[in-house]
């Protein structure tokens, strides 16, 4: 019998970190949880270990890693557990990981996610920021340590579903002419421009599909989320920005289709849920149980789709200007991103301020060419900085 394959889960106390523990439970024959990961949750984080007893959780915070071994002292779990960004990177470049699902949102899972490539894993790559930002970069270490990327968001996971067979991202998509991504449209579809300013970091939360994190809500209601898929998909798939299309979608059904030369169109189908492109990812080249209930095509009632409005969405024009840029113009634009959205959150900065403090800061911040990680971190801090700068200037507007 195959022994079970080692796995890292970073950000497992996220929404995709649990999705995938729920498939994980499904197979326990195939995988054995290694590292749990997460920045500070340490009450949860010691439920799963509890649960999955792996060798070692990594909290990025030093007092939520101390609560969380006086938890499991007091519960008798022998976990070990480490604090800090460098020992995230270490475990999940360990020799008993095979498989890690690198699922640390924003630029905070940059570095774990770099050493799990850099180790030559199979990684699961469920932050797109860290491939916004460092661009070829990863895609280039990717190719030189013989590692696997296999993309967990639904819609480059459907892309890559409909992609020839023994496909991998990195690989020149032969016969491939367009890939669309759908958009569920968000909260707001249909809201009056003139309630844009007036929207709530509640209302931005409610998702009308899926159940994700509060920043990813945000990003989805501004489609900014899809701005970010658009960059990543030119880089997974070796696309220009012009064959990469987004549609709206408001059933999240249609996950994403991909065109091929002779005219023929692929698509990917099902209910929106994580579980289904986590299973994909972590059974490929194979398939199995998701724990996802299948379509009932004949209760679904009827798709539809839609052009996206660029005028009441700005930030989707605004990253396809940084995609056609290049350089460090999307590191910018996902560091002014961040900052904006936590403002947002934080009720500094109203809805519509977003997409206002990342253009300013693009217009000011010329692109650069990226030759190292050096010049990632420093396009990447000096566009936090002219945000926070907009953000003080801003202060006053209603939230």
């Amino acid at each position: 019998m195959k022994k079970p394959s080692g796995i890292a889960i970073l950000g497992s106390t996220g929404s995709i970190g649990r999705s995938t523990l729920a498939v994980i439970a499904l197979h326990p024959e195939r995988f054995k949880v290694a590292v749990l990961g997460a920045f500070s949750s340490w009450q949860v984080i010691v439920e799963q270990a509890c649960e999955f007893n792996p060798e070692i959780i990594v909290l990025v915070d030093e007092a939520a890693a101390m609560k969380a071994r006086a938890a499991l002292r007091e519960r008798g779990c022998s976990t070990k557990v480490e604090s800090g960004a460098r020992a995230l990177a270490e475990a999940a470049g360990s020799g008993n990981v095979q498989m890690v699902m690198a699922a640390i949102v924003g630029a905070a899972g940059l570095q774990s996610t770099l050493a799990a490539v850099r180790a030559g894993k199979r990684v699961f790559l469920a932050n797109k920021e860290a491939l916004v930002m460092t661009g070829r970069l990863l895609m280039d270490e990717v190719r030189r340590a013989h590692a696997e990327l296999i993309p967990i968001d639904s819609e480059h996971n459907a892309i890559f579903q409909c992609m020839p067979g023994g496909y991998l991202p990195g690989d020149v998509a032969r016969g491939v002419t367009r890939v669309i991504l759908t958009a569920s449209g968000g909260p707001f579809r249909t809201t009056a421009a003139s309630q844009m300013p007036h929207v709530t970091p509640d209302e931005a939360c409610a998702h009308p599909k899926w159940k994700m994190g509060r920043k990813i809500s945000v990003d989805s209601a501004t489609l900014m989320n899809k701005g970010l898929e658009v960059i990543e998909a030119t880089l997974l798939f070796g696309l220009p920005e012009s064959q990469v299309d987004v549609v709206v979608h408001p059933q999240s059904v249609v996950h994403s289709l991909v065109e091929y030369a002779d005219g023929s169109m692929l698509a990917q189908l099902g209910a929106p849920d994580m579980r289904t492109p986590i299973a994909q990812a972590l059974a490929w080249p194979d398939r199995f149980a998701s724990g996802v209930q299948s379509l009932d095509l004949l209760a679904m009632g009827p798709l539809g789709f839609e052009t996206p409005d660029y005028v009441r969405f700005p930030c989707l024009t605004i990253a396809r200007a940084a995609a056609r840029a290049g350089g460090t113009a999307p590191t910018v634009l996902n560091a002014a991103n961040e900052i904006a959205v936590q403002a947002f959150l934080d009720r500094r900065l109203n809805f519509v301020g977003i997409s206002t403090v990342i253009d300013k800061v693009l217009q000011r911040l010329d692109a650069a060419p990226v030759t190292d990680l050096d010049d990632v971190w420093e396009a990447d801090a000096a566009a936090r900085r002219l945000a926070v700068t907009f953000i003080e200037l801003s202060a006053g507007a209603p939230a």
